[in-house]
C-alpha cells in the first residue's frame, strides 16, 4: 500500500488553494465589517449625579456621528486626524465638535434611575489612547438623576444597521447603588439593571464567551488544529482544557497590571500559534514516515515513549497564554478597574471551555471512528486540515506583521 504521508506535499498544496479561497483575508484585531467593543466604567459620585466614561473605537466614531448627524466636517477633521495618526490631533478634532459627537453617543447610550431618564451633560474634554492596537476615544459624560434605588444603562451604540460593524458589544462596569459588578450588553440585550441578580450576569459572560469563540475564526482553527492532530479523546480535552486554563492566568496577571504586551505582538503571535499547532502534527506525520500509520491508530508501543505529549501542552500552554492577551485586551481588562471585571470574565472563559468540549464531542468521534476504520484515509483527511490551518495561520502572521 502507498504511504499516504508521501502525498503530504500535494495535501499541503490543495489545502492551501483551499484555506486562502476559503478563508481569505485575516480577522484583525477591531476589524471593521466585523465587530466592535465599547467599554463603559460606570460610578456615582454623589446621589443623583451618575458618571460614566465611555471607550468608544475613534474612527468608528467619527464615520457613524458623521453619517449619523449628516457631519461632513466632522468625517473630514476627524479621518485627516486617524490618517495622521497624532493622539494629540486626533482629540483635538474631536474637542471642536465634541457637541456633535456628545449629541449622537447620548442618544445611543443611556442612563435611567427609577425608570426615569437622567440628563445627559456635554463631555468636556476628550482623551486618546491605545487599545489593542486601535485608538479609542474616552468621553467623560455626567448624568444628573432622580434619587433612586435602581439604575438602568442601555447601550446601542453602533448597531448593525450603519452598516461599520456587526454585533457590537459593551462591556459595563459599574459600582452604583451600593453594588458593584460588570454586564456585557448587545443588540439581543440591550439594557442592564442594577438588581440584576448574580445568576443573571453568569449567564451574560458566561454567553458572551460562548459566541466570542464560535464567531473568532483563529481561535476555530487553532481547536481544529489539536482536534486534528490528537489521537484520544483524553488528549484532546487534555490541550483544550490547557488552553483555557491559561487564559486564566492571562486574565489574573491583566488584573494585576503585569499585562503590558502590545496588540501589535500578540496578533501576529497568536496566528503564528495557530500554524505551529498545526505543523506540529505534520511534522510528526513527517518524522515518523513508515511509522505514520501507527500514530493515527496509536498501536506502535514506541509512540508511548514519545515526550511529545508533554512538550505539546507546554506549548499549547504557552500559545494559550498568547491567546489570552488577545481576549483580555479586547474586552477591557486593565489595572484600573479590572478586578471588578476579572470574575465576570473568568465566567466568560467558562463559555469559550463549554463551546470547545462542543466542538470536540461533534468533531472527536468522526474522525476517531475514520482513523479506525481507514486509517490511511485519516492521515489523508487530518494532514489536509491541519496543513490548510497551517497555511492560513501563516498567512494571517504574514499580513497582521505587515499592518501592524
Amino acid at each position: 500500500m502507498p504511504n499516504p504521508v508521501r502525498r503530504l506535499p500535494v495535501a499541503v498544496l490543495v489545502a492551501a488553494v483551499v484555506a486562502v479561497l476559503t478563508l481569505g483575508p485575516a480577522p484583525g484585531a477591531g476589524a471593521h465589517g466585523f465587530s466592535s467593543v465599547v467599554y463603559a466604567d460606570v460610578t456615582a459620585p454623589e446621589p443623583g449625579h451618575v458618571r460614566v466614561e465611555l471607550g468608544l473605537e475613534y474612527d468608528l466614531l467619527v464615520v457613524s456621528t458623521a453619517d449619523t448627524e449628516r457631519a461632513d466636517d466632522v468625517f473630514q477633521d476627524g479621518t485627516a486626524a486617524f490618517e495622521g495618526g497624532d493622539a494629540g490631533e486626533q482629540a483635538d478634532a474631536l474637542e471642536r465638535h465634541l457637541a456633535t459627537v456628545t449629541a449622537y453617543v447620548t442618544k445611543r447610550f443611556e442612563v435611567g434611575a427609577g425608570g426615569s431618564a437622567c440628563t445627559p451633560s456635554v463631555a468636556d474634554q476628550v482623551t486618546i489612547a491605545q487599545r489593542e492596537g486601535v485608538p479609542y476615544a474616552f468621553l467623560v459624560l455626567d448624568y444628573a438623576c432622580p434619587r433612586a434605588d435602581a439604575h438602568q444603562v442601555t447601550s446601542r451604540l453602533f448597531p448593525d444597521d450603519e452598516g461599520y460593524v456587526r454585533d457590537t458589544k459593551t462591556i459595563v462596569t459599574y459600582e452604583l447603588d451600593l453594588r458593584h459588578g460588570s454586564a456585557a450588553l448587545d443588540a439581543g440585550r440591550p439594557t442592564f439593571d442594577t438588581t440584576q441578580s448574580a445568576s443573571e450576569r453568569f449567564v451574560e459572560f458566561f454567553r458572551l464567551g460562548a459566541e466570542h469563540l464560535l464567531t473568532g475564526l483563529d481561535h476555530i482553527l487553532f481547536l481544529l488544529a489539536l482536534i486534528a492532530g490528537s489521537r484520544r479523546l483524553r488528549e484532546v480535552v487534555l490541550v483544550a482544557t490547557t488552553f483555557t486554563l491559561a487564559h486564566s492566568v492571562t486574565f489574573v496577571l491583566a488584573a494585576l497590571g503585569l499585562d503590558t504586551v502590545p496588540g501589535a505582538v500578540v496578533e501576529p503571535v497568536i496566528a503564528l500559534s495557530i500554524a505551529v499547532v498545526a505543523g506540529w502534527y505534520l511534522w510528526r506525520l513527517v518524522r515518523l514516515r513508515e511509522h505514520a500509520m501507527d500514530l493515527e491508530t496509536g498501536t506502535d508501543s514506541h509512540l508511548a515513549l514519545d515526550p511529545a505529549g508533554w512538550t505539546r501542552l507546554a506549548v499549547v500552554f504557552c500559545f494559550g497564554l498568547v491567546h489570552g492577551l488577545g481576549f483580555a485586551g479586547a474586552l477591557g481588562i486593565d489595572a484600573s478597574w479590572s478586578w471588578t471585571l476579572l470574575w465576570s470574565l473568568l465566567v466568560f472563559n467558562l463559555g469559550i471551555e463549554a463551546v470547545q468540549l462542543g466542538i470536540i464531542a461533534l468533531l472527536f468521534p468522526a474522525l476517531a471512528l475514520l482513523r479506525h476504520r481507514a486509517p490511511a484515509a485519516g492521515i489523508v483527511v487530518t494532514g489536509l486540515i491541519t496543513a490548510g490551518v497551517a497555511v492560513m495561520g501563516l498567512v494571517w502572521f504574514v499580513q497582521r506583521v505587515a499592518t501592524g
